[in-house]
């Protein structure tokens, strides 16, 4: 599992765990589906748990790392003084084993969902049923800015769940986690819907996180958490917990944003994001005052870019965003979350405050050439963790130089690991220039052999060797 140093100004351990959260029905609760009574009258979950449990899985995760060595046993006074042979001068890979939770979402299909810290850099993935049949799965595509993942397994006879409507939940609606923590098998917790909207686990994701204080744990990445009526509302994803285990908050990703993730990983093998091309900031009573606005809630943009879908459109600076498809904004966080759900060239509805007016304005969102590599991935598996975009206006050297732009990187990664670095643009490979992500993909598919990087760092031009 792995850990987050530091989470809202504190020294936390966030362990990223699986959960499929089940949403509320159109009725309620108790109309639908009535708590069971055992035969001494008694309330219990259990038959609802008997349906539901077999579509949650147990993934396992085979991985290779390198293992840094001691620069001593390359020192050749160390190696005579014990009587050393030389060492290589290479550091030896070494096998890893991790392991998580999932939720089979389509029996047909075998598609699974999951975590993509799960499966990152995963070398073969094992997906195991509570009948302890166990397949090989294939990944059909990763997500990190969600930490979503889909993977598909060949295997008949198995039960899934299907998705609700998360944004049906309601603070307070019981809920259920069911997943693997730390390794025992499967276990089932219970709680409550603690909050909803949260953000601020990762700066550079997607993020509306459900918080629960149903019990989850280091192992849990993946697994379910349900409502009563036993439909699937979440992925849970990660935790706070200062002593290293659970403490009663914990996170999941909603189904609708899992849902809408995994349509674009079925469909292209990655997620295709439409740009806004603004620069935004939550609205606060200061700026209220500075805008002539009245107070409410809402995210104001301070900078558009040229030949945008913003500018297209007519955004301006100064304007305040309130709603994007009749959905209110919470703030700037939940508005790059709900536009980074939608896919390039997607017709989106805002809702804009301006000069005490209210506007309407349509925006068709636009791409950037946004692509993450990751593994599974034939072309881009050598560069995988990386997110990588053709330049843009507001990059350094755009209009001067022509190439693909090091967006962010996994740390960890294969393409963290061969020297890459965030900023860093790809001019050529094998030196043929690559001037967009469609040539970066052609040139990658062409050479079988060792890669060679012609890439633009600041102001010097270096050359990285990746075999």
């Amino acid at each position: 599992m792995p850990a987050i140093a530091s989470y809202l100004g504190r020294t936390l351990a966030v362990f990223c765990i699986f959960t499929l959260s089940f949403v509320a029905p159109v009725a309620s609760q108790t109309a639908d589906r009535p708590l069971f009574q055992n035969e001494d009258g008694l309330p219990t979950l259990a038959p609802l748990l008997a349906e539901v449990t077999p579509a949650v899985v147990n993934i396992s995760v085979e991985s290779r790392q390198t293992a840094e060595m001691n620069p001593l046993f390359n020192d050749p006074f160390f190696q005579r003084f014990f009587d050393m042979q030389p060492m290589p001068q290479q550091p030896m890979p070494r096998q890893q084993m991790s392991a998580g939770s999932g939720v089979i979402v389509d029996a047909a299909q075998g598609y699974v969902l999951t975590n993509h810290h799960v499966v990152e850099n995963g070398d073969r993935i094992v997906v195991t049923l509570k009948d302890r049949r166990q397949f090989d799965a294939q990944l059909i595509g990763s997500d990190p800015g969600t930490d979503i993942a889909l993977l598909q397994i060949d295997a008949d006879d198995i039960l899934a769940l299907d998705l609700g409507d998360s944004d049906r939940l309601l603070v307070g609606d019981y809920v259920l986690a069911i997943g693997n923590p730390f390794g025992l098998g499967q276990t089932v917790t219970s709680g409550i819907v603690s909050a909803l909207g949260r953000s601020g686990l990762n700066v550079d994701g997607y993020e509306d996180f459900i918080q629960t204080d149903a019990s989850i744990n280091p192992g849990n990445s993946g697994g379910a958490l349900i409502t009563l009526d036993g439909r699937l509302v979440g992925i849970n994803t990660a935790i706070i917990a200062p002593s290293g285990g659970n403490v009663g908050i914990g996170f999941s990703v909603p189904a609708n944003m899992a849902q809408a993730v995994m349509d674009q990983l079925i469909e292209y093998g990655e997620v295709r994001r439409g740009q806004l091309g603004v620069t935004i900031q939550d609205f606060t009573p200061d700026l209220a005052d500075a805008l002539g606005i009245e107070a409410g809630v809402g995210a104001v943009v301070t900078q558009v870019e040229p030949d945008s879908a913003a500018a297209q459109a007519g955004l301006q600076p100064g304007d305040l965003i309130v709603a994007v498809d009749g959905r209110y904004i919470a703030g700037s966080a939940d508005l790059r979350s709900q536009i980074g759900l939608k896919r390039i060239d997607s017709n989106v509805e805002l809702q804009v405050i301006r000069d005490g007016e209210t506007l309407t304005l349509d925006v068709t969102l636009r791409g950037a050439g946004v692509v993450t590599a990751v593994t599974g991935d034939r072309v881009l598996d050598r560069l995988s963790g990386a997110e990588m975009r053709e330049l843009q206006p507001g990059d350094p050297f755009y209009g001067d130089l022509s190439g693909v732009v090091i967006a962010r990187l996994d740390p960890g990664s294969r393409a963290s690991r061969s020297g890459l670095e965030v900023g860093d643009i790809i001019l050529a490979v094998n030196r043929v220039p690559v001037a967009s992500m469609t040539d970066l993909r052609q040139q990658l598919a062409s050479v079988d052999g060792a890669l060679a990087l012609t890439v633009q760092r600041g102001s010097t031009r270096i050359f990285l060797v990746m075999r």
